[in-house]
């Protein structure tokens, strides 16, 4: 296991997995701890920055080299830069949580490993070898873990990503990457309560054959305008449609959902190719499994929904992603009119001991009987 990052000395090398050195800059001028504190105190979602990065370069023919821990700063890019042009480019999104013990633990990143790999062939870019990616993540929370909040709904998001920087002006796969991982402190996504969703009829997120199963920054940017629609529409998030027949629920805009029924089953449309396979979605597939409920990955058309929501045959619904963890929803609206679900306002009983379950297991309060936890030394 690497050593923790020392800022005693200006520069040093640490041994990766695959057997390149991450070369550690420590920062100069790092953070102060009251101004670290103050900036934690209640972070927008995004918006507050840890001090370092990781940077990871890749060329063909060379393969994977250079890697380093920096002080997190700009980036400089040619003006034909690919990923300016042809939009190479993928990201994932984790979590790291401070434990009762003071330690630091990243929820499954081993999925978000494998899931980044994933995304990349279907982008046509490298892949990054998965010990080089968890370790680029570890050596970020080693050096970083100052910023890890306390609090219930506190936490340290960490983005990795990875784009083409190879300067030409031609459509084809780039040959040079920068593979890279920063993190922001982050409080709750949502604010206390049940969201509001808006059903899109005139967009779509993906089509089949396309690149919804990735994780690509052009996934949501096209969901954005659709998200704008929810906006003014006074919802909280957009639901998407099936691109073929607009009628089949998929996702939200950055989300997964799950319908609760009187009967205690739950239901989440399933993984065609136009979905992102969310890893908070399979964790909470496990754990309602484990609870004894039935799981019913199937199709549910939003006119289901709003029959069974007015109906009282379904009782809960919810939202799950990493950022949100899991939120209730408590009205979904249409051009045609809208239903609450449940009390409208609050999590239902089986949403809440879902979420309690999942939080608990990454917060170490729970015993994690999968190895879902990752501990950082």
């Amino acid at each position: 296991m690497p050593e923790p990052l020392r800022v005693d000395d200006g520069r040093q090398n640490v041994s990766s997995a695959e057997g390149l050195k991450f070369t550690i800059h420590p920062h100069p001028n790092a953070t102060p701890a009251a101004r670290r504190a103050e900036l934690m105190a209640d972070p927008a979602f995004g918006r507050v920055a840890t001090d370092h990065m990781v940077v990871v370069k890749y060329k063909d023919g060379v393969g994977w080299h250079d890697a380093e821990v920096l002080p997190r700063g700009p980036i400089t890019l040619d003006p034909s830069a690919a990923v300016l042009h042809y939009a190479q480019e993928i990201f994932e999104g984790m979590k790291a949580f401070r434990t009762k013990d003071g330690g630091a633990a990243i929820f499954r990143p081993e999925a978000n490993a494998r899931r980044f790999r994933a995304s990349a062939e279907r982008m046509a870019m490298p892949q990054i070898p998965e010990e080089l990616f968890l370790e680029a993540v570890n050596q970020l929370v080693r050096a970083d873990r100052d910023w890890i909040p306390e609090g219930e709904n506190a936490s340290l998001y960490i983005r990795p990503f990875m784009f083409a920087n190879d300067a030409f002006l031609g459509v084809k796969p780039a040959s040079e990457y920068l593979f890279m991982v920063i993190a922001s402190p982050v409080g709750a996504y949502f604010s206390a309560g049940a969201v509001t969703v808006w059903v899109s009829e005139t967009y779509t997120r993906a089509a089949p054959g396309g690149t919804g199963a990735a994780k690509c920054g052009g996934n949501y940017a096209a969901s954005l305008l659709a998200q704008a629609e929810a906006k003014a529409q006074g919802c909280d998030q957009v639901v998407f449609l099936d691109a073929v027949k607009h009628t089949d629920v998929e996702e939200m805009g950055g989300m997964n959902v799950f319908f609760v029924f009187e009967d205690g089953s739950l239901v989440t449309p399933p993984l065609s190719g136009t979905i992102l396979p969310g890893i908070t979605r399979d964790s909470v597939i496990t754990l309602a499994r484990e609870k004894g409920l039935t799981v019913r990955e199937e199709a549910y058309s939003i006119e289901q929904w709003l029959a069974d929501a007015r109906s009282g045959r379904m009782t809960e619904a919810f939202a799950c992603g990493t950022a949100a963890a899991i939120s209730p929803i408590g009205v979904v609206k249409t051009r045609e009119g809208e239903a609450r679900i449940g009390s409208g306002t609050a999590a239902g009983q089986i949403t809440g001991a879902l979420r309690t379950a999942l939080v608990d297991t990454q917060r170490g309060r729970s015993t994690d009987a999968h190895g879902w936890v990752s501990q950082v030394f």
